[in-house]
């Protein structure tokens, strides 16, 4: 939310605790990480074939050649639109196909045409186009620069870190070949490893030489411990087309910080990690996960972010499989004092980060983001994967949850309580024990045997629910999806073929092949209303244990060599959270006929999760600690992609003090998404039971949330049309301020505040002008949270019990102006529920202040849509007091309008000046 920041956080005064890190592999553990994480950075045995190279309009390909193995490899480099390269590498002519990942791109990207600049025998030049953009192919030793000019923006294999385990048959292989048919000497000679029984014909079941010729691809490389089985624990993962990991490095000259790849409990920029594990990215349910730690968590999105005073770039590196990212740099470690030396010294070191990139297997396709500026980065990255779905406007509004509500009468008195105790809300939830004995789309007989008179009694009062469905499914031949999923074949195989079965909260469970796009129709076909029985309108989703959670496990997740078709699960596991989303998000259309948009939340999530609904950090723990996380958690998600972001509030484990409870409510106001939600052990929380105090302190942090909901919505849209982060960290806003490079929170007792413009206290309307640091008393009473100067922002000051409710009520204009008296903004208004503003029923205006003139302009003149809304109060912070105030409306006529003037805060308020917020419309102050 770029011209509204909240700047707070809670002191770390609880003790944390921590997962059982035992039950998870560190990179010594993992095989493939370790064997590739020994190879030092030295000369790449990989060398450009130049005379291999063809170039076509659009596409450069060139072989590599391995001369320690001399295997072969694929070089495909694209110039794509929008400032963006791809590079794919593959085995020249592998065994068998290797996975690329399908679906996650929103279509093949187009692509510009490449020209060659230069070539002799040490290398080739080709033009990038854009702003003398180039990429040198550099031959002995393989390696790739893109420069602008005379700077370099990023280099691969530069290390020599590239490596690309081919795939070999073992060498405990025995081919039995006809002896007709011999191959040649030459072949045979290539063939040393293999053991030669020769057969009359009669006893031949006949064999191939075709396989067998391509010899060339397989070498006497040394056999480690891993590469065709590996044990964790109690779990042996076979690996029948043995070792296959892929690695690469990039190094980033004149960058000291990125960010991204997440789900991690970290800070917001990256760690260099030489001194410990690198950064993994395999999702997983980790119970009680720790902070401050880099091991995998629910979701994995393989995207970063590298930022300096001159440039944003990004590297999309597009891989399903269990992947480490390793991080170093040549400042890590210097003190501020220490750079200052340097500078002072004149030191010619230029800053460096260099990343590398290994994934278990799969193949290279890599997409390098150029920016230049923040926006491009997002923009770009959009271009491949999608924007963040447009949500409901009610989904916007506040959340309640627990693990379990009981049954339909606490459901009742729940959301009498919201009433009782004037707090507005639109959702409340159910968790896995409102089903029949964990059977999902289901409900328990007892406790909620009318589940349509309970829907119906929320939807009187304009709320809404949802209730979870898990990916797993029981087995039990009585329970009419178990045995559809099992009779059309759609449940994931275990190795030797059979159907793979887990355990997990029904016990014994299968697990649907979400990858499989029939599988997936069918899965929709589910939520229709005749066939998930009690579900209504109002009825929304849950994805929750889609990593997938596999209870008797490897690493609590499923065996990696189960099959999803030709495939291992451990080519595309950290996409089956995604196809569960995307899948979900279907049936909810399909049950409209297309009408309504849905909203589905999922703990599990990959790159282009964001087309599909929200995600949550997951199981996170009534603790300081993990309330001050939750920030740079959801601005690394909405970094690359995911803006619909939250974090339980209160915290799921243990019991909050009032305190923390209270903060975590204030904080959660101004987080995307809006959910408390508890564990089945804990007491109780329902915002009224900690004291009347209490309760309006929770009650005026949830009502700001509402009154900002035209705001949210509208940058939501934003975030739908263009890509663009809701939630941003400061150095987005102002990418030149090394200032706000490491901020990812500003929340103490006594608040340090760092303010680079001119920006107004949004409660209090104090200015405080920029480029300073403040210290900011704040109470428990008080958020501090900042509207910038220049900045428009609509809000609806009448709340009620849901955002439904609101949905006729008129807006209050907050206009914030900056040191040059002027200021921006836009009021974006639908129908708030169905894909009709595809259809261009929307009102979409611009708000601007300059010149004392205040107007509003139709971006969208084509656009049909009418409200109800009008324009009752327009406060003006920072602000002169005029002699009199004019209104033109849209037909022409004038009229007076009342005003007020605060001058020992420069505050003008105009009252109902009366205009519809659909209208043209111009206020003169004069």
């Amino acid at each position: 939310m770029a011209p509204v920041v909240v700047l707070w956080l809670a002191m770390c005064l609880g003790g944390t605790w921590a997962v059982d890190k035992g039950n998870f592999k560190t990179c010594d553990q993992s095989a493939f990480c370790k064997r590739q994480r020994a190879l030092k950075p030295g000369e790449s045995p990989y060398r450009a074939l130049l005379e291999t190279m063809e170039l076509t309009n659009t596409r450069l390909t060139l072989q590599l050649i391995n001369d320690n193995n001399k295997v072969r490899l694929l070089l495909e480099l694209y110039r794509l639109q929008g400032n963006i390269t791809r590079v794919k590498i593959n085995e020249l002519k592998p065994l068998k196909p290797r996975y690329e990942v399908p679906d996650v791109l929103i279509r093949e990207p187009p692509t510009e045409p490449l020209s060659l600049l230069s070539q002799d025998e040490n290398g080739v030049v080709l033009s990038l186009g854009a702003e003398s953009q180039r990429v040198i192919v550099s031959a002995r030793p393989f390696r790739l620069d893109i420069m602008e000019g005379r700077e370099v923006l990023m280099s691969l294999n530069s290390r020599g870190l590239l490596a690309f385990e081919h795939l070999r048959m073992r060498k405990d292989t025995y081919t039995t070949l006809k002896y007709s048919t011999l191959p040649p000497l030459s072949c045979i000679l290539k063939m040393h490893f293999f053991k030669f029984i020769f057969l009359p014909p009669s006893h031949c079941k006949c064999l191939i030489f075709l396989f067998a010729c391509q010899a060339e691809n397989v070498d006497e490389e040394k056999v480690e411990d891993g590469m065709w089985e590996e044990t964790f624990k109690s779990h042996t993962d076979s690996k029948p087309n043995g070792p296959s990991a892929v690695s690469l490095d990039f190094s980033l000259p004149g960058v000291e910080h990125v960010y991204g790849i997440p789900e991690h409990a970290d800070t917001l920029r990256l760690k260099t990690t030489d001194n410990g594990d690198p950064y993994r990215l395999y999702n997983l349910d980790v119970f009680q996960y720790e902070l401050y730690n880099p091991m995998a968590l629910y979701g994995a999105v393989p995207v970063m972010l590298a930022h300096n005073t001159q440039r944003t770039t990004g590297i999309f590196w597009l891989n399903a499989a269990e992947t480490w990212v390793d991080i170093s740099s040549n400042t890590a470690g210097k003190t501020v004092f220490g750079k200052m030396l340097d500078y002072v010294q004149g030191s010619s070191e230029t800053p460096q980060t260099d990343v590398r990139w290994i994934s278990e297997s799969g193949i290279i396709d890599v997409f390098i983001m150029l920016g230049p500026k923040p926006k491009d980065v997002f923009s770009q990255y959009a271009s491949l994967t999608g924007t963040q779905s447009f949500p409901p406007l009610t989904s916007l509004g506040y959340h309640q949850c627990r693990w379990n509500y009981n049954d339909q009468e606490d459901v009742k008195s729940v959301d009498a309580g919201f009433d009782e105790h004037d707090i507005p809300y639109d959702f409340i939830w159910l968790d896995i024990e409102h089903t029949d004995g964990k059977r999902y789309f289901t409900w328990d007989t007892h406790k909620f045997a009318t589940p349509k008179e309970m829907l119906q009694g929320l939807m009187d009062k304009k709320r809404k629910m949802v209730a979870i469905v898990d990916p797993h499914i029981k087995v039990d031949s009585n329970y009419k999806i178990h045995n559809e999923i099992r009779s059309r074949g759609f449940y994931i195989k275990n190795k030797d073929g059979g159907d793979y079965e887990g355990w997990c909260w029904p016990g014994s469970a299968g697990y649907p092949d979400f990858t499989r796009i029939d599988m997936r129709d069918w899965w929709a076909s589910m939520f229709a209303y005749d066939q998930y029985e009690g579900s209504m309108e109002n009825l929304y989703t849950w994805n929750d244990m889609n990593e997938p959670s596999v209870f008797n496990g490897p690493e609590v997740t499923m065996h990696k060599d189960a099959m999803h078709g030709a495939w291992e699960h451990r080519d595309l596991h950290n996409t089956y959270g995604f196809y569960v989303q995307m899948a979900t998000a279907e049936g909810l259309i399909k049950r409209s006929g297309g009408v309504e948009r849905p909203f589905v939340l999922t703990r599990a999530f990959f790159a282009g999760s964001q087309r599909y609904g929200a995600v949550w950090t997951g199981d996170n723990a009534a603790e300081w600690d993990h309330l001050k996380i939750s920030i740079p958690m959801c601005l690394s998600l909405g970094l690359v992609g995911i803006s619909f972001c939250g974090a339980d509030v209160g915290g799921f484990f243990k019991s909050p003090s009032t305190e923390l409870l209270v903060r975590w409510y204030q904080t959660g106001a101004y987080q995307p998404f809006f959910r408390a939600h508890a564990h089945l052990d804990t007491p109780r929380r329902e915002p009224w039971l900690f004291g009347p105090e209490n309760t309006a302190l929770i009650r005026e942090a949830v009502r700001q949330r509402y009154t900002l909901l035209p705001y949210w919505y509208q940058q939501f849209y934003q975030a739908h049309r263009t890509g663009q982060p809701v939630m941003r960290p400061l150095w987005v806003e102002y990418p030149q301020d090394p200032a706000t490079f490491t901020l990812d929170d500003e929340f103490l007792i006594v608040v340090r505040v760092c303010l680079p413009q001119v920006w107004f206290d949004v409660h209090t309307f104090q200015r405080h002008n920029g480029a300073q640091n403040l210290y900011i008393p704040v109470t428990m009473s008080s958020i501090p949270v900042f509207q910038r100067g220049g900045s428009i922002i609509p809000r609806k000051l009448r709340v009620r019990r849901s955002s439904t409710c609101m949905e006729h009520d008129p807006y209050t204009l907050f206009v914030a102006l900056n040191s040059q008296r002027k200021a921006e903004g836009e009021l974006y208004i639908d129908d708030g529920h169905t894909f009709n503003y595809e259809k261009e029923e929307f009102i979409h205006r611009r708000l601007s202040f300059a010149n004392n003139i205040l107007s509003s302009l139709n971006l969208a003149p084509d656009a049909k849509f009418t409200t109800q809304s009008w324009i009752e109060r327009i406060v003006i912070l920072g602000a002169s007091k005029p002699s009199k105030i004019t209104l033109k409306a849209a037909d022409g006529q004038e009229s007076q309008v009342e005003f007020e003037f605060d001058a020992s805060m420069s505050v003008l308020t105009l009252r109902k000046p009366g205009m519809n917020s659909g209208a043209d419309w111009t206020v003169t102050l004069q």
